[in-house]
């Protein structure tokens, strides 16, 4: 290649490292200009964390890849290029799985990888993340074309360089890989919150406007939209980073227990107390406490946590002594709580205490094609939990994800990925190099059909529906069921609780709201 198609290829992206552009833009026209120097069927951009490779920007990869991450360990080639300095060319005919097998967009073409090369992005002398080009054809790529694969890696490793330095200015965040370590130290878990939809971009601009400061946060959203992984974000986001990041699920205790878990106790202050013990507040001091379904709240136990909410003392079960907290407290539910307050079930003056700063998670149907990305980080997961080489969808596949409503969110998504990949897999006894999903594999059924063939060939009869709006309907509906449960146990609420699946005092709450206690 002459030296001039390279530097045509090169003086845009040498003008954009003046610009301010945001970030997915300027990798966009690396990758644009990159597949223009050197011609292939797909480019990526990939940012190392950790032991992960992160893709950034993709240029003729299936949507989905933007939200997997590839362990490097499982990824000969992705460590082969990591390893060296200089670009690497895989031959036509290696061995090693390529990690974008199946995801290359070449619609009636072999899905499989041909030829490859790849270059490390060396930032302050420090692997940063790669660039990839693959090829459905062989031979596609010559050594020739190495040079200027380095060249371009140079201005590539620049380009990151002024977007990671003008993100630091703008957020005025610690450095990134430190944040990160200290997220996972504190959470135990290594996710995080993946999207590109308006709505999520705008989710995301909420926490890092209100991750800074000490506010009282309250998260709202349906079951299942990511309300603990929010959590999660905006303690990251906080100065409180490196402190302690404590949760609690207040519907997952009897209403006995939930004082001792916030506040602690001393000995012999209930039966069973042997001996003193920390509350959940002590032990996120000086850093978060997040209340999960804080909806499930006894009143009492309200009326103590707005005390120490106010004045940041509060007291151990039998005992007199004060314990001073600094606590920053982000609660979560998916119930109305400003209905509860209006109903008597919730006290005004902690709901308003709670909600200093309301922040809704929007549910999966509202964010578009957020749903293939997420899809795309689930079926990496499984691929690797399963040993394949390559976990893809079909188009088909695709656009059932896209069509179907999400009543449980991501965690519906979540589990019917691992299920499908599971069922289809088992189907396939020889271990296919590619295993594709199909939209028969994913088996999504609208919630309730209509104008088609009902999904089970049993008739069942429909019955009566109840009058009044969907509230009245609902609790008409669990008192009858919980009445009926306690007369087949003879009035004994713990088997009747066990039956229907809920926490002796989960049961216990529902039937005060409902009369029946």
């Amino acid at each position: 290649m002459t030296a001039k198609p390279l530097l045509t290829a090169l003086l845009p992206l040498v003008s954009d490292l003046s610009r301010d552009l945001p970030d997915q833009e300027r990798y966009r026209r690396l990758l644009q200009a990159m597949r223009g120097l050197l011609p292939c069927d797909a480019a990526a951009l990939l940012r190392l964390d950790g032991e992960w490779l992160v893709p950034l920007a993709v240029d003729g990869l299936s949507a989905d890849t933007l939200g997997r991450r590839f362990k490097v360990s499982e990824h000969p080639r992705f460590q082969a290029l990591l390893s060296r300095p200089e670009p690497t060319r895989f031959a036509s005919d290696s061995e090693l799985p390529d990690p974008y097998d199946g995801l290359v967009n070449a619609p009636g073409a072999n899905l499989e990888v041909h030829d490859c090369m790849g270059c490390p992005l060396m930032v302050d002398e420090r692997p940063w993340g790669l660039v990839t080009l693959d090829a459905l054809t062989p031979g596609q790529f010559q050594s020739l074309e190495l040079d200027a694969l380095q060249a371009f890696a140079s201005l590539a490793a620049a380009t990151v360089t002024v977007a990671e330095r003008i993100e630091h200015l703008a957020l005025r965040a610690e450095d990134e890989h430190q944040r990160a370590e200290v997220y996972r130290q504190a959470s135990g878990q290594d996710k995080e919150l993946i999207g590109q939809s308006p709505a999520h971009k705008h989710l995301l601009e909420e926490v890092r406007l209100v991750g800074g400061s000490d506010l009282t946060v309250l998260i709202t959203g349906e079951t299942g939209v990511g309300k603990e992984l929010v959590a999660m974000a905006l303690h990251q986001a906080s100065h409180r980073a490196d402190k302690p990041l404590v949760s609690l699920n207040c519907a997952a205790l009897p209403d006995t227990l939930v004082e001792s878990e916030l506040f602690g106790h001393v000995r012999g202050a209930f039966t069973g107390a042997h001996g003193e013990r920390r509350g959940k507040f002590e032990l996120a001091n000086g850093g978060t406490l997040f209340l999960d379904e804080v909806g499930e709240l006894p009143l009492s136990v309200q009326a103590k946590l707005l005390r120490v909410l106010q004045s940041g003392q509060l007291q151990r079960l039998g005992s007199d002594r004060e314990h001073r907290v600094d606590v920053r407290l982000i609660a979560a539910t998916n119930r109305d709580l400003a209905a509860e307050v209006r109903s008597g079930n919730y006290r005004a003056d902690f709901y308003h205490r709670l909600s200093v700063y309301p922040l809704h998670v929007p549910p999966l149907r509202e964010r578009g094609r957020d749903v293939l990305l997420l899809a795309g980080y689930f079926l990496e997961q499984n691929r690797s939990r399963l040993g394949l080489n390559s976990l893809r969808l079909s188009p088909e596949a695709q656009a059932a994800l896209l069509a179907y409503d999400w009543p449980g969110n991501v965690r519906e998504l979540e589990h019917l990925i691992g299920r499908s990949a599971l069922k289809a897999l088992g189907q396939h006894p020889e271990r296919p190099r590619i295993l594709t999903l199909t939209a028969t594999d994913l088996d999504l059924r609208p919630a309730n059909p209509t104008n088609g063939a009902p999904s089970s060939p049993v008739n069942v009869p429909l019955p009566s529906l109840p009058e009044g709006d969907l509230r009245q309907a609902t609790d008409g509906y669990q008192r009858q069921l919980i009445e009926a449960c306690l007369l087949r146990h003879g009035g004994n609420w713990a088997a009747a609780a066990r039956e229907l699946g809920l926490d002796r005092a989960n049961l216990s709450r529902l039937a005060r709201r409902l009369g029946l206690r």
